[in-house]
């Protein structure tokens, strides 16, 4: 007997399913972060909000940030950096929360790198 993907979904409730990695979407501050590590590195983000330092207060930033990839005005891929952090000193850094470093992500770093000339701090 064939089944309809509703009705799969209906015998096959997804409560149980693990994401391929194992991260938990995780909520913080009415958010919902793609991972327990990506919440806590939002958290570490608002706290340094008040260092004393200029460096490293974080004055804002903005979550989920696209960049495309192209070359010879052909879209090869689009690279989703997890944060883009400014600081009270000026300075940017885009950051990716790791768990697991795949072939994928280090091509893409690599052509971030080469088209945008910007350096991904991964934590």
């Amino acid at each position: 007997m064939k089944m309809t993907v509703k009705q799969y979904l209906a015998t096959n409730p997804r409560q149980d399913h693990r994401s391929k990695y194992g991260n938990i979407k995780t909520e913080y501050n009415g958010t919902v972060f793609m991972s327990k590590k990506e919440a806590e590195y939002a958290m570490f983000l608002d706290s340094a909000r008040k260092a004393q330092n200029a460096s490293q207060r974080v004055v804002s930033y903005e979550m989920q940030v696209p960049y495309q990839i192209t070359m010879n005005d052909i879209k090869i891929c689009r690279y989703l950096a997890d944060f883009k952090v400014f600081y009270a000193d000026g300075h940017i850094e885009i950051i990716d929360v790791k768990g697991v470093r795949t072939n994928i992500y280090s091509l893409k770093k690599k052509l971030v790198k080469a088209q945008y000339g910007i350096k991904i701090k991964e934590v």
